[in-house]
């Protein structure tokens, strides 16, 4: 196969041509013959002025530019798309899709023999991963890292997890405009992403514990030298696999043990739901099916060891001066397969018999003395989510893990915004708020908003948590007892879509049930009522697609056409 400059040749019927045209308009990049003889290494720039997220880029490209000269290779820097959760409207979930068909198509175009993707913000990585799965050159992927932590009157601030606290205590009255303002100037105190175990960090760690980045590249803080240093070493990495026409893919790192390890390590640190969405869809591009009854067995025989917010209460500084990822795989060792391979050339069992323990350190637990003794996420199923839903139940109150409460429905997003803080909602404490036609096709794009806020009225009675349904997504960061991802969502003729005000709501997280509590009669004549009711079809562009192509949750909320055709039903 032909390398470098000579790989993708434009086609205008002369290869000859095709070589010359395009080494004549490099060349006015100021380029010699000789460093364009060279292999070639994409970096992939995700830099944008809308992603704090990702402020460090610029910084983080010339140390890997750095390293692929170093190790005899010529870098090439090229654009793509850049998601900020906080920036994307409707969703940065709707985009995800986008970014992922994108940089496919960016890596497959133009002539590289191995790239380098660099994310972090919620979607990036994702998206990265999916494209370099449906790739067929070598990838190394490069976090971009936490942000430091805030202060604010003698206390950390982590955002978001902390974002959502002092809201929380705004809209009940607890502070006041001034103190949210301060807060709020204090929160995100550097560039980077978000520093609990939001799902950036999640991701990001979840890319290392599957081989797809180096060590500890899951968990160095975005503004430290390690950032800069193990960039410059991806880039040699980088080299190294574009020189060897041997060099692994992703699909060829992503086996299904590799994928298996990330849900131990998932279940172990308190990572974010939305990893199975994204897990679902990067198993998708490799012809398999995610195992959620893997994961859901893997929930109850793995507590969660990680001490981080949004499960407990620090922050990713500490969890990397604690040993990271790698220490996190040795607590978990007798449930990892140490022979999945890296992008790098160790296996990971390699990596783990390097671990240093850290003296003293109480962030990542041992399994004989966990944090809690449940692992972070349960799979539930009953009549309410036949194709199943999620529940972060090491970030949930204990005492309403078990409940029976009157459904409060709401219809939509903009039916929730309205009415959440009206004094004339009728509500209480042990009800169970329901949110529908906020999926994948409903809202479209799968909003964040299946953290539904405590309505006012009883947030300034005190009332922490409330049991919340919906087929909607969650941010990696929230908390509370939280049944997400119903699937099918209501918009696709989910059963979430026949539950009436009133209804009773029956969960039981530990039978793994969530139920609508009415006889099976009714329950039946109300499913033949159901009509799909997605949202109202674009006439154009990108919307028209998405709402057209657009998969479940359980499925990853990928594009049917992206998935491979080879999918695996196991």
């Amino acid at each position: 196969m032909s390398n470098g400059l000579r790989r993708k040749l434009t086609s205008y019927g002369d290869q000859g041509f095709s070589l010359f045209l395009r080494k004549a308009f490099i060349k006015a990049m100021g380029y010699s013959d000789e460093a364009l003889d060279r292999p070639i290494v994409g970096i992939a720039n995700t830099y944008s002025d809308f992603n704090p997220c990702h402020g460090n880029v610029p910084q983080l490209i010339e140390a890997t530019k750095r390293g692929v000269m170093l190790a005899g290779a010529m870098p090439m820097v090229f654009p793509t798309i850049s998601i900020h959760e906080s920036f994307a409207s409707p969703t940065s979930m709707y985009l995800r899709n986008l970014m992922a068909m994108e940089t496919e198509e960016m890596i497959r175009a133009q002539p590289m023999d191995a790239v380098v993707l660099i994310g972090g913000c919620d979607k990036t990585l994702p998206a990265q991963i999916m494209a370099a799965a449906s790739s067929e050159i070598p990838a190394i992927f490069l976090p971009t890292g936490p942000m430091a932590v805030g202060h604010h009157k003698g206390e950390r601030l982590g955002a978001c997890t902390d974002c959502r606290r002092f809201w929380g205590r705004f809209r009940a009255g607890e502070i006041d405009e001034a103190e949210i303002a301060e807060v709020n100037n204090k929160l995100a105190s550097s560039i980077g992403t978000c520093t609990v175990m939001g799902t950036a960090s999640t991701m990001a760690n979840l890319t290392e514990v599957m081989g797809l980045c180096l060590p500890r590249a899951g968990s160095a803080p975005a503004v430290e030298s390690e950032r800069v240093r193990l960039a410059e070493e991806t880039g040699r990495v980088a080299a190294r696999l574009a020189m060897d026409e041997a060099a692994p893919t992703v699909r060829d790192i992503l086996t299904p043990q590799a994928i298996r390890n990330g849900l131990v390590a998932l279940q172990a640190m308190g990572g974010s739901t939305n990893a199975v969405v994204h897990l679902a869809a990067i198993t998708g591009r490799l012809g398999l099916r995610l195992d959620m009854a893997e994961l859901d067995r893997l929930g109850r025989s793995i507590p969660l060891l990680v001490d981080l917010q949004p499960s407990g209460q620090h922050y990713m500084e500490q969890f990397h001066e604690a040993g990271g990822v790698p220490a996190l795989l040795k607590a978990v060792r007798h449930e990892i397969d140490g022979s999945a391979p890296t992008v790098y050339g160790r296996t990971i069992g390699e990596i783990i018999d390097d671990v240093v323990d850290e003296p003293g350190q109480t962030i990542i637990r041992t399994v004989e003395k966990p944090l809690k003794p449940i692992g972070t996420i349960a799979v539930l199923y009953g009549n309410l989510a036949p194709r199943g839903a999620v529940i972060k139940q090491s970030a949930a109150s204990k005492e309403l893990l078990q409940h029976i409460g009157r459904a409060v429905v709401f219809d939509t997003v903009e039916d929730m915004t309205l009415r959440i803080d009206s004094d004339d909602l009728d509500v209480h404490a042990d009800d169970v708020l329901v949110l529908r036609n906020a999926g994948p096709k409903g809202a479209p794009g799968m909003p964040e908003a299946g953290y539904l806020p405590i309505p006012r009225k009883l947030a300034r009675q005190g009332v922490k948590d409330m049991v919340r349904i919906s087929d909607a997504r969650m941010s990696g960061t929230a908390f509370g007892t939280i049944i997400l991802h119903i699937a099918p969502e209501a918009a696709d003729g989910g059963p979430l879509a026949i539950v009436r005000t009133g209804d009773r709501i029956r969960l039981d997280v530990e039978g793994r049930r969530i139920d609508l509590d009415i006889d099976q009669a009714e329950f039946d004549r109300r499913m033949l009522d159901v009509v799909n009711r997605p949202a109202p079809a674009p006439a154009r562009g990108y919307a028209k697609l998405y709402q057209q192509r657009v998969l479940q949750a359980d499925e990853g909320a990928d594009f049917d056409f992206l998935q491979s055709e080879e999918l695996d039903a196991r």
